[in-house]
This record gives C-alpha cells, sequence and structure tokens, in this order.
C-alpha cells in the first residue's frame, strides 16, 4: 500500500487530488460524504454510508429489473434510491417496452389451422364489444421474460374484478406471431368468445297475446248462431219450397237462456186465412223448424 499526500482540490471543488510522493503520480478522489466522514474519524457515519452503497443498483442493473417488468416505484423502494434516480436510467427502457406492446398488438394469435388473419388488437376489440367491456379503458404493457422473449399483458377493470391476459409474442417479418399463456388470454382470441353468455328468448308483448287469443264478441256468437241455424234447418223439402223469396235473413241475436228458448221453440197454434184454409208459414217458422202442418 502506498503513502499518497493531499494536493489540493479541483477547481469545481467536487474532488480532492492527492499525489504519490516518490513517483509524483497524482490520484483524485471525489470529495463526498464518505471521504468527509473518513477525515473526521467518524466511524459510525462511515459504516452508514457504506451500507447505503452497497444497497445502490448499478445502472444496468436497474435497466434489466424495469425491462423485466418492475415498475421504477418498485425499484427505487427495493434499492432505497431516490426515485427520480432511478427514472433517469429506467426511461430509455420504458419506451422499449411501450414499443414492444405496440408491435404484440399488431401480431397474429397462432390458431389451430395457423396464425389468424386479424390482428390481436382487431380480435380483442371484437371480444370485448361482445362482453359489452370497453377496450379504451384497457392498458396494454410488455417484458421480457426470463428467457428474453416478450410478454404482452392486457389489463382491464369488470365491476370490482381486475383481469389481466398474458401472450408470447415473437416478432418476424409479418408483424409476429402471439401465443396465449393463461385461460384469460386464451379466450380472448378464441373465434366463438363472441358468442352469447346466456340464451335469450323473446318477449311477446302481452297485447298481441291477448289480442290474438281474445275472440270478440260478435265472433263468439256469430258462430253460435250459424251453428243453430245448421241444426235448426228443416228437413222438410216442402217447407223450404213453400219459403217465400226474400232477403237473406239478419244475424241472428245472441242465444238466449235454455228456459226461454224452450219456450220460443214451442209450436205456434195454427192460424187460418179468411177462406178457412190453413196459412202459408212464414220465413221465421221455416228458418225455426216448424212444419207446415204447425208441429216440429
Amino acid at each position: 500500500m502506498r503513502d499518497l499526500r493531499v494536493v489540493g482540490l479541483e477547481p469545481d471543488g467536487q474532488h480532492v487530488i492527492c499525489a504519490d510522493p516518490t513517483t509524483g503520480d497524482k490520484f483524485r478522489l471525489p470529495a463526498d460524504e464518505k471521504l468527509r466522514a473518513a477525515s473526521r474519524g467518524d466511524i459510525a457515519r462511515l459504516g452508514q454510508i457504506e451500507i447505503q452503497m452497497d444497497s445502490v443498483l448499478r445502472p444496468r442493473e436497474i435497466q434489466a429489473r424495469i425491462r423485466g417488468g418492475a415498475t421504477v416505484e418498485q425499484v427505487a423502494n427495493e434499492s432505497g434510491m431516490a426515485l427520480s434516480r432511478v427514472e433517469v436510467f429506467a426511461h430509455p427502457v420504458l419506451l422499449e417496452r411501450s414499443q414492444a406492446s405496440s408491435m404484440a398488438q399488431a401480431g397474429h394469435p397462432l390458431r389451430h389451422d395457423g396464425p389468424a388473419v386479424q390482428t390481436l388488437a382487431e380480435i380483442v376489440a371484437l371480444a370485448f364489444r361482445a362482453r359489452g367491456h370497453h377496450l379504451g379503458e384497457a392498458t396494454w404493457d410488455a417484458w421480457r421474460d426470463e428467457d428474453n422473449k416478450w410478454v404482452a399483458q392486457l389489463k382491464w377493470q369488470a365491476g370490482r374484478t381486475t383481469n389481466k391476459a398474458h401472450w408470447q409474442y415473437l416478432p418476424d417479418g409479418h408483424g409476429g406471431t402471439i401465443t396465449a399463456l393463461d385461460d384469460a388470454a386464451a379466450e380472448l382470441i378464441d373465434p366463438d368468445f363472441g358468442r352469447q353468455l346466456r340464451g335469450l328468448a323473446p318477449v311477446r308483448s302481452l297485447a298481441i297475446e291477448e289480442e290474438t287469443s281474445e275472440e270478440s264478441f260478435d265472433e263468439y256468437y256469430g258462430t253460435t248462431a250459424d251453428s243453430e241455424i245448421e241444426t235448426s234447418a228443416p228437413e222438410n223439402p216442402a217447407a223450404e219450397i213453400a219459403s217465400p223469396e226474400s232477403t237473406p235473413p239478419e244475424v241472428v241475436e245472441p242465444p238466449v237462456p235454455a228456459v226461454a228458448e224452450t219456450k220460443r221453440h214451442e209450436p205456434p197454434t195454427p192460424k187460418k186465412d179468411k177462406k178457412g184454409k190453413p196459412a202459408m208459414p212464414s220465413w221465421e217458422d221455416v228458418l225455426l223448424g216448424v212444419r207446415s202442418s204447425g208441429h216440429n
């Protein structure tokens, strides 16, 4: 170990200049807190500075952690370094990750019959629209895994649940290929992902059902009246021939209770004209089935 002697300070005051008395070689030491603590003989302060220096990460180590998916806040908390110092070295790596994320969205998911024609971003947009999610509220990210391959992540919120989907991205000359790494990612690129979650039966309008199922008063009784006409029509051809020509009968009134109808069907007392001959039956008698003799 050679002895050095202090020569002086540099003009900026940031370094102490030392020289070798034998050879005349000059050396420079940083005038930092560690040198000041050593010059005062403050052993406690010097040991504390040593611990802090051991926890400080080198720029390459900072960038390696950021490239592996860590955030600036995580690196700063783990290393004890100031957030602003970590950001200086993390910024170029964060730009690299953002570019890789955009490239992954332009990649083509791999399926059993080969790469899909649509890109990952287009397929995910269709899947989100089918499920009622908003792709604009989701966030994309990318980082390198332990095998130095890019992993793309999509993160979105559904209610109170935070969902994440991960794909492996392999760049090539045709936009790159995408492979799902978890169930959420595989479901999003599934061609049948847009199917409905549950079957919905068409709801029929109540008004339409009532209109189609309910018969009107006239339709119901009109049918009943027609049935009575067919069953009550006279079987005697002579009565039909003897009936006078007249206009078509009017619509029969709704049926009356059974007792009243029985009374109405009782044969009327035979009538005679002025010459004493039986009177010609009326159209109503023919319609109600009354024979010319006055008996049903």
